[in-house]
């Protein structure tokens, strides 16, 4: 079942309250009012509403980090999230608000971290994401990554983890693997591999669908997977070469 189908309808039905529920609440007429922060969605299908209304939100907000909104990153919007063309007005509504109203991006993102607290591993993928946005246009600004590092910290992402994102998006011939598996050269091969069995676990597509993460964006996860093996493989050769020299 696609995600798109009547998602102000279902977010609606989830009663959000904070900022999610004043933006919805406009479209009624009305301020939705009722749970503030919870991560008891009742169903996946409203966990997975509620990650992609996230990620419509940030997007929006993120467009004009540096003060344009360029064509290239609306695309991505719709590329990245699959929105289909029966949804686009909708969708366009809750983004042209999103980006035009007065409130910063910091509440949405304190109440995205409270909805999905425990949940890291589904907040590492909306940071993710959104420096695929940030991308779109060829060139992340600096503004733009400045916006992206201060929505890690507010998620309560650690440092480790946010420079492991980013690397992770670099080819697998220019990724740093250390940086990726949040390790360091000194390491022994035994602590690494610890850390490579937990994010491979924690970044599976099963897991993060699981938790809310919609299949319409689960591609994006499947690269963080695809760094986190080429980054294990390389270290594996890099201890090995070290060990015969």
């Amino acid at each position: 079942m696609s995600i798109w189908g009547s998602l102000l309808g279902g977010v609606i039905g989830f009663s959000l309250g904070g900022p999610f529920g004043a933006l919805l609440g406009s479209f009624l007429g009305g301020k939705i009012s009722n749970i503030s922060s919870s991560n008891t969605f009742g169903s996946q299908q409203n966990a997975q509403q509620i990650f992609a209304l996230s990620l419509i939100i940030l997007s929006a907000k993120l467009s004009k980090a540096d003060g344009r909104v360029s064509k290239e990153e609306l695309i991505a919007v719709k590329e990245k999230l699959q929105i289909p063309d029966s949804e686009i007005d909708q969708v366009a509504k809750i983004f042209n608000k999103a980006k035009d109203e007065s409130t910063g991006y910091e509440p949405y993102a304190k109440q995205i971290s409270e909805i999905f607290k425990g949940n890291q591993n589904v907040l590492e993928e909306v940071i993710n994401i959104l420096f695929y946005i940030a991308e779109a246009d060829g060139h992340v600004s600096n503004e733009e990554e400045s916006m992206i590092a201060n929505i890690a910290f507010i998620f309560g992402l650690s440092q480790n983890q946010y420079e492991s994102i980013k690397e992770s998006r670099k080819s697998s011939d220019k990724l740093n693997p250390y940086i990726v598996l949040e390790s360091q050269p000194t390491d022994d091969l035994k602590s690494i591999r610890k850390k490579y069995i937990k994010l491979s676990k924690e970044h599976h597509p099963d897991l993060l669908i699981s938790k809310g993460v919609p299949i319409e964006v689960i591609n994006e996860s499947k690269n963080k997977m695809r760094a986190i093996n080429a980054a294990w493989d390389q270290i594996q050769k890099l201890k090995s070469n070290k060990i015969s020299t």
